[in-house]
Parts: C-alpha cells; structure tokens; sequence
C-alpha cells in the first residue's frame, strides 16, 4: 500500500459504467484489474461473458482448494501441525488438539495469530489465562510462553507473522472505534484459575522455535510462574461475533475494508454476517478481478458461503496473484437480486505479497476439481 508516482492515466473506452461495482451496460460482467491489491491505480473492463468462462486450464496459476479437516488428527504441539502455505513472511499450519499440552510451546520467530474453528477450553502463558472458543482471534505475541487446555476437541487455524509483528490497520476516516472497540481486545487474568495451574509440578518441557527450527528447555518446575505484569505488550483475544464489519447500500466493498490485523507483507481479514447492497445498479456479489499483487488465501469458519459453490466449513482456497477470478455460477446468478436481506457466513482471509508455496502433502487433502467450479453459468 505504498505511495507511488503512478503512471497518469485517465481514460475511458466503449461500453462502461462510471461507477465502479454499479450501474453496469446490459449484459456486461465487471472486472477488476488493479495495482497494489485495491489500493492503487485500478482499471475497470467489461465483458460480455464472464471472464471465468474458460474450457480448461492447467499450469501454475490453477486455484486450489483444500479440505483442512482432513488432516491427521492429534498433534501435541503446534509445529507437529501441518504446514498449509508459507514464504518467507509468513507460515500458515492446521492444528487438532485433543488433549491438554503436555508441555509449553514458545515462538520466537514472529507474532502468532490462532484462529480457534472448533472447540474451546483454555490458554495459559506468562500472563495469566484466556477462555478460548470457537471464533476467537487469539495473538500471542513473539516470544510468549503458552499451552493450551481444550475441554472440546480444538481446531486452529494458525498464522504466523514470519520474523515480524501483528498490528492493527488504520480505519482512516471511519475512525478507530469502527469495525470493533480496541476496548472489546481482552487480555489474560491472573485469576485463581491461573494459579492452580501455576501449582502443577514439573518436570516440563518448553519447544522454541527458531529459524523454523525446534530447540527443547526442561525445567524441574512449571515455567508459568510470573507473579504478575504491566505494560503495553500482551496476547490479545477477539471473537468474530464483535467485528462489525463496513457496510454501503449503495456500492460493494473491496475485501481490504474488512482487514482485522496488519504484518509487514500481509493482511488477514474477516468476513462477517452484513446487509447485502439494495441500490438497485450496485453489485451484490463479489467482483471479478485479478489481483496481481496478492495471494488470496481464504478459510472458510462458518456458514452459507454465498459467493462459492460446494465449499463447506474447515476448507480452504488458495487463489495465485495474477489468476482472475469471481463469484462462482451459482452466486453470479444473484449478480443484481438478492433473495435473501443480509450475508450469513464468517471467513478468514489472508493476502500476501509474496508468493506462497504448499507442501506436496497438501495434495492429499486437495479438491482438484476446484478449479472446474467456474466453468458454467449453469
């Protein structure tokens, strides 16, 4: 989202609106073609089909699509999950627990941002505990000590800010109280919960990891024995239910304006329950485009994904920057009328600017037929 010297051009061509995402010629299909995700210079074409009609496609650029709840089940601690997508700037892991951790996990190559899917029960790092449940954001910071204790079975979506930090966007003219209060970030309580875990004897094994690499400290006692805190640094956690997310009637939002925390080389987002648009030109689905800057990777929590077809909660899609793409044919008939007055799905995305890559392991998982679900119109 850097500032730039862009090119300056201003121009128009044919058949187009003047509005972008409303008003469009009869029969045309918006694309999307823009720099900087959805923040820089954008162009804006019109089709007489939709630009996802292709016959066939192979290469490098083929969206994917997988089914996380798939994944072997059992993993202790949380970098026996398996890794999902990664680059240099930022790893994303699957993890199942179904039982409290044996031992301590620390991170000390970036903030770590869990994403609870399923389940619940309780966090406890060097300061204090977290009830933790389905739909919690939970970002722990670089270097805290944690474990967690599920009293049903969890599963997390992982994400961690490679050698970096986690941080929230800035809402510009919404002001800072929008989407959600920093108010509603709750932080740990050093309660009597706390301390009867504090109690518990040793021996106990803390896992660092550094480098991508795991190093292994004992202790003859429980490592979680701070006696207390102050300061502006600590785990922070943030149900979807309390994202308010940015509405128009009159226009359909860029995903960017549901951003929930900011690293260096990439955004998670949230995509919560909201009205759909009523003003009768604007779109009420999302628009095509190729994003050409990004990664999209997109988790599916909860819901009726209305802009996707036989996509159920616990996958996951993985969309290449440069590959353009849109709502699926069954949405895309829905394009100007909506039967329904608001959305009722909860989503993570995350974009990246740089590439990332999946483990060959991920194609056990994987649907490849995903990439036929743009095929028709139906």
């Amino acid at each position: 989202m850097s500032k730039r010297n862009w090119l300056p051009v201003r121009g128009a061509q044919g058949q187009h609106s003047r509005q972008a995402h409303a008003d469009l010629p009869a029969g045309a299909y918006e694309r999307e073609m823009s720099k900087e995700g959805f923040f820089g210079p954008a162009a804006f074409l019109y089709h007489p089909r939709p630009p996802t009609g292709w016959s066939s496609f192979e290469g490098p650029l083929r969206p994917r699509a997988f089914d996380l709840t798939r994944l072997s089940p059992g993993q202790d601690r949380p970098w026996d999950a398996p890794v999902v997508l990664r680059n240099n700037h930022v790893e994303i892991r699957f993890w199942k627990l179904s039982a409290p951790m044996t031992g301590l996990a620390r991170n000390a190559d970036g903030d770590q941002l869990l994403f609870v899917h399923t389940g619940e029960g309780e966090l406890f790092c060097d300061f204090g505990r977290l009830a933790v449940a389905a739909g919690d954001y939970v970002v722990l910071p670089r270097g805290t000590l944690w474990r967690l204790a599920p009293v049903r079975d969890f599963q997390i979506l992982m994400i961690e800010a490679t050698n970096s930090h986690l941080t929230l966007p800035d809402k510009g003219l919404l002001g800072g109280h929008a989407i959600f209060d920093p108010a509603l970030l709750d932080t740990p309580v050093m309660d009597d919960a706390f301390r009867a875990h504090q109690a518990q004897d040793g021996p106990v094994t803390v896992t660092i990891k550094k480098r991508g690499q795991l190093s292994f400290a004992g202790y003859d006692y429980n490592p979680l024995d701070a006696l207390g805190w102050h300061g502006d640094l600590a785990p922070v956690r943030l149900n979807v239910r309390h994202i308010r997310p940015v509405m128009s009637h009159r226009y359909h939002v860029p995903p960017s304006a549901h951003t929930t925390f900011l690293s260096d080389r990439f955004v998670v987002c949230t995509f919560a329950p909201r009205p759909f648009e009523t003003d009768p030109g604007a779109l009420k689905i999302p628009f095509f485009h190729n994003n050409d800057d990004y990664d999209e990777v997109l988790f599916y929590h909860a819901g009726d994904f209305f802009s996707r077809d036989n996509i159920d909660a616990g996958m996951l899609t993985f969309h290449p920057s440069g590959f353009t793409h849109g709502p699926h044919p069954k949405a895309l008939r829905n394009m100007l009328t909506q039967a329904k007055p608001a959305t009722d799905e909860y989503a993570v995305m995350i974009d990246t600017r740089d590439p990332l890559d999946a483990p060959d392991a991920m194609s056990a998982v994987e649907n490849l037929d995903y990439v036929n679900s743009w095929k028709t119109a139906g």
